[in-house]
């Protein structure tokens, strides 16, 4: 049985930097008329870059099976951890940078890792608060989960 393709489109952000975050993704399931789901939450103590990494590890556990993911993130530091194997990197040197230094986020990435199994996923990179409507809608909606965690 072919598998379904999904769209996504994530993003994350803190304000400050560590400070309140939020994460949003839109699911878009071009089978089902492009029908679209968004999903959002907080943190209170977070990074940007935790964030970015949430965002995608909600997007992918929010699919009830295994799917065709075309995943769209602002995040050069997600896309390039797939895209240009820095993961494997990490992974054989024990967690660590080629710095010598602890991975940050090694337990968001791990999850991650795990997720990125049960799919295919087309890592692409879009550029921030430009032009590209749905980044900008997840924009939107982090800015609402971090409005709705200070109620």
């Amino acid at each position: 049985m072919p598998k379904t393709r999904v769209v996504i489109y994530t993003d994350g952000g803190a304000t400050p930097n560590p400070g309140l975050g939020g994460w949003a993704a839109i699911l878009i399931s071009p089978v089902h008329n492009n029908r679209e789901r968004e999903i959002y939450g907080f943190q209170p103590d977070t990074t940007n870059n935790r964030m970015e990494l949430t965002a995608a590890v909600m997007a992918l556990k929010a699919l009830k099976y295994s799917c065709l993911v075309e995943l769209h993130t602002d995040s050069l530091y997600l896309k390039n951890a797939f895209s240009k194997a820095w993961l494997d990197k990490w992974q054989k040197n024990g967690w660590k940078t080629s710095n010598k230094q602890p991975v940050l986020n090694q337990d968001l990435w791990e999850e991650l890792l795990a997720l990125s199994q049960k799919h295919e996923i087309d890592w692409r990179w879009t550029k921030g608060h430009a032009s590209d409507s749905y980044n900008n809608r997840c924009d939107a909606l982090v800015q609402k989960a971090k409005s709705e965690a200070g109620k």
